[in-house]
């Protein structure tokens, strides 16, 4: 029984991140979610936001946008549509995002409103 769990996060540049952590925290369309090791298999959609990896001590941040994870007993596999290291995010390219985000906002209409309306939240969070 292993203590560790396997997790991959890839985004359609590159893998980011490929190796045994102890938990990750997920933020979900449903929800914010916590991944430990032998947890139950199930598949959620992720929203914008921050995917904190807990080992060893350690926290590393993820800025991610869209995608899946995808949760087996082998272990944790994220398939963002877009990822990156959050230090490596860059405030003033945020701060432009998060603006037209309010702006596509005011636009939009429906299920479409309520999306960039949690993509809008996700921006936000990851200002902060």
């Amino acid at each position: 029984m292993s203590d560790k769990l396997q997790f991959s996060l890839v985004s359609p540049e590159r893998e980011l991140f490929n190796g045994e952590v102890d938990q990750v925290d997920v933020p979900g369309t449903e929800g914010d979610f916590g991944v430990l090791p032998l947890h139950a298999p199930f598949m959620a959609a992720i929203r914008t936001g921050a995917i904190t990896v807990f080992n060893d001590g350690a926290e590393t941040k993820y800025m991610i946008q869209g995608g899946f994870a995808d949760v087996t007993p082998d272990g944790l596999t994220v398939l963002a549509e877009r990822a990156t290291l959050l230090e490596d995010v860059d405030a003033e390219s945020l701060a432009a995002e998060i603006a037209s985000a309010e702006q596509a906002l005011d636009a939009a209409e429906g299920d479409a409103k309520l999306d960039v309306a949690q993509h809008l939240e996700g921006l936000k969070s990851l200002q902060a």
